[in-house]
């Protein structure tokens, strides 16, 4: 097998992937004017499903473009981005060490075919619309805007083979659910103490969503940016934050992607030291650890109860819902903030990552020890992958699929 060089590992063209830059070396390849040559090599882990998303300026006049490897079409989807276009595809069943060379041919119009994931605001006045995303016709999750009463958050979410991963309660209750900690709601982003206030619970604070950017489907993914304002009881916007959203459908899983950018209004912001918080979920009752038939694993090694309040990369939680066995895992992306994350993880169903929980969760460590203040003109960047899928950890190779989403493949692109 040929050694992958340090010069080809160099950095000299863009390459995105869910707002990542990889960078990607030129190699030398004939081809004509209208299309280009990508290389894709599985340098540190196997590729099981990758997205890629090739940023390219394409010749005048031609405004997509298609993808194929060897002869066969490889579905892409095709981003107008100035004078340049960006190209997804994914990149799939390429074991570590080995590579695979795609055209990119730039065509007049595009051709994007069937929608696999496409994205609706569902109708109403702006910005309090719901955005809807399915996945192979089916729902896979609503942005709800609207319920409240104190952020926004996704609800329903299903599992593949729909079904439906999250407590119905109290948005859209079932029978013989459980009633506890109604802000527990669908698939949420918020914390507890920020400049003094809490934002977890149902208070006079809250997060405010006030609009969507760049609503898009296609045969690969779909998405939205959501704008979100952080209000304190006095009515004041203390911070703001958006959510890139994407949803792909990877190798039998639904897979949502969420960066998390937030910054201060008008002064500092300090997110405080609790564990309530921060990015997660509440589970159906039937997949919990108590009084249910769930399973939590994590990817340092600790399972079961032992997972709340520890660091790792990943924690995988599956159990059976609506009579099937499927999990999902949160996916912390190591340029995320303060990566490996602390996890807020409970055993009668509440699955959260917090980086601001340290007191709480580490015994011997200070009050505040935990607290991170953002300055202004600063930022605090979240990232994680959420993977909804069918079986256990195992079965789903939640590992495998962690690896190559801190590591995904490297890509050439020939001038």
């Amino acid at each position: 097998m040929q050694r992958l060089s340090a010069a080809w590992l160099a950095a000299t063209c863009m390459i995105v992937t869910m707002g990542i830059r990889v960078d990607a070396a030129p190699v030398p390849m004939a081809q004509g004017p209208s299309q280009r040559k990508v290389v894709v090599r599985a340098v540190r882990s196997d590729c099981i499903a990758s997205p890629i998303e090739v940023i390219l300026t394409p010749p005048k006049g031609l405004v997509s473009a298609t993808v194929t490897a060897g002869s066969r079409p490889v579905p892409c989807q095709v981003t107008p981005r100035g004078s340049k276009v960006a190209v997804c595809w994914v990149v799939r069943d390429l074991p570590r060490g080995s590579e695979r060379t795609y055209t990119v041919a730039f065509t007049k119009r595009g051709n994007p075919g069937k929608p696999n994931v496409a994205v609706r605001a569902l109708p109403g006045a702006e910005p309090r619309r719901d955005a809807e995303i399915t996945v192979g016709g089916a729902l896979f999750a609503r942005y709800d805007v609207n319920t409240g009463p104190n952020k926004p958050f996704f609800h329903p979410v299903y599992a593949p083979g729909q079904k439906q991963v999250v407590r119905g309660f109290p948005v859209a209750p079932r029978p013989g659910e459980t009633r506890d900690h109604r802000h527990h709601a669908g698939l949420w982003f918020t914390h507890g103490a920020v400049n003094g206030e809490d934002f977890w619970a149902e208070t006079a604070s809250k997060t405010v969503h006030t609009g969507y950017r760049d609503i898009v489907g296609g045969p690969v993914f779909g998405g939205f940016t959501a704008m979100t304002d952080w209000v304190g009881k006095a009515g004041n916007t203390i911070a703001r934050d958006t959510r890139e959203v994407r949803v792909y459908e990877l190798a039998g899983a639904r897979v949502m992607d969420v960066r998390i950018v937030i910054r201060p209004v008008g002064g500092p912001i300090e997110f405080g030291d609790t564990k309530e918080g921060s990015f997660g979920l509440r589970l159906a009752d039937t997949m919990r650890l108590r009084g249910g038939d769930g399973q939590i694993i994590s990817g340092s090694g600790v399972t079961g109860g032992g997972t709340w309040g520890k660091r790792a990369p990943w924690v995988d939680y599956s159990g059976t819902a609506d009579g099937a066995r499927v999990g999902v895992a949160i996916l912390e992306h190591p340029k995320s903030f303060r990566h490996p994350t602390w996890w807020h993880v409970r055993d009668y169903g509440l699955f959260c990552a917090n980086p601001f929980g340290i007191h709480s969760f580490e015994q011997g460590k200070p009050a505040g020890a935990g607290a991170h203040t953002v300055q202004p003109g600063g930022s605090l960047t979240l990232m994680y992958r959420l993977v909804f899928h069918s079986g256990d950890a195992e079965q789903a190779q939640i590992a495998r699929r962690w690896s190559e989403y801190a590591e995904p493949p490297v890509v050439a692109v020939a001038r």
